[in-house]
C-alpha cells in the first residue's frame, strides 16, 4: 500500500516510540514508576516514548503545534496544524505486563482530524487512517462489522477507577447495555478500542471522561472504516466533552438509545 508523506512521518515516529516501549515492556518489573495521582501512573517508558514522538514529528514538520498527554500543549509557529499524541495509551496495562497498549498520533488541520496512527508494539499491529483514504491494519483495508442487532454484538467500554469519573453513571450505563448485547469488554486502552471497532473486532464502543489524545486518531479510524462516531448526545463534541459512542450506523444508534435510558 502506498502511503502519503504525512502518514509515513507519523508511522516512523510511532514505530520508533513503539520499539522503545517494547524494550521497556520486556523489563516491566524493573521500571521505576512515579505516582502522578490516584491509580494514575507515569513511567519513564511513557516519558521516553513521548520525547521520541515529539522529536521525530518536530524534525519532520517544524512549526506544527502539539497537544500531548505529559507535555501538554505546545504552540508552534503554524497554528493551522496540531499533533495530538498519547505516547502510551494503556499505561496501567503496560505496568502490569498486559500487552494491550498503544502509541496514538493524530494530525489536526484547521480543527479537523485528517490523519491518525495507532500502534500496539506488543502485537506489532499498526493501524493507519487518512481522511478520504480509508483505514488499514498492517496495510490491510479495514471495515466496521456489519452486525445490525445489539443481541449479536460485542461492545467495548471503559470504566471509571479510583479518583476518576462518575461511578454511579457508569453502573447505570452498564446495566442498560449489558442485558441487550452478546458481551461487553473492558480492555483499558480507548485508542485500541476504537481501532478494534474499525477492524470489525468490536461492534461498538462507548466511554466517558476521555481526553483528546485518547480518541483523536481512533475517531478518524472508525469513520474511514465506514463507521459512525458521536458523543452520547449524538453531537460532535468528543474532543471537548470526553464522551464517545462508536459503531456502524445501526449499532451506534441503538447503543445511543440504551445510554440515554435514565433508569
Amino acid at each position: 500500500m502506498a502511503r502519503s508523506a504525512i502518514i509515513n512521518v507519523m508511522v516512523q515516529a510511532a514505530l520508533k516510540a513503539g520499539r522503545s516501549l517494547a524494550r521497556d515492556f520486556g523489563e516491566v518489573q524493573n521500571l521505576q514508576v512515579s505516582l502522578k495521582g490516584p491509580a494514575d501512573y507515569v513511567s519513564q517508558a511513557d516519558q521516553r516514548a513521548e520525547e521520541i514522538v515529539f522529536t521525530e514529528l518536530s524534525r519532520a514538520r517544524p512549526g506544527y503545534s502539539f497537544l500531548m498527554e505529559e507535555r501538554g500543549e505546545v504552540i508552534g509557529d503554524d497554528p493551522q496544524h496540531r499533533w495530538i499524541v498519547d505516547p502510551l495509551d494503556g499505561t496501567t496495562n503496560f505496568l502490569h505486563g498486559i500487552p494491550v497498549f498503544a502509541v496514538s498520533i493524530a494530525l489536526e488541520r484547521q480543527g479537523q482530524i485528517v490523519a491518525g496512527i495507532i500502534y500496539n508494539p506488543a502485537m506489532d499491529e499498526l493501524y493507519t487512517a487518512e481522511r478520504g483514504g480509508g483505514a488499514f491494519l498492517n496495510d490491510r483495508r479495514m471495515r466496521v462489522a456489519a452486525r445490525r442487532e445489539l443481541g449479536h454484538s460485542v461492545i467495548a467500554t471503559g470504566l471509571p477507577f479510583l479518583g476518576h469519573g462518575n461511578h454511579g453513571q457508569a453502573l447505570v450505563d452498564l446495566r442498560n447495555v449489558m442485558g441487550e448485547v452478546s458481551g461487553i469488554r473492558r480492555f483499558g486502552a480507548a485508542s485500541l478500542d476504537l481501532a478494534y471497532v474499525a477492524a470489525g473486532r468490536f461492534d461498538g464502543f462507548w466511554e466517558e471522561n476521555l481526553k483528546p489524545w485518547d480518541v483523536a486518531a481512533g475517531i478518524l479510524m472508525v469513520r474511514e472504516a465506514g463507521g459512525y462516531v458521536s458523543d452520547r448526545q449524538g453531537e460532535q463534541t468528543m474532543l471537548t466533552s470526553g464522551s464517545i459512542v462508536a459503531g456502524n450506523e445501526e449499532i451506534k444508534a441503538k447503543l445511543l438509545k440504551q445510554l440515554q435510558i435514565k433508569r
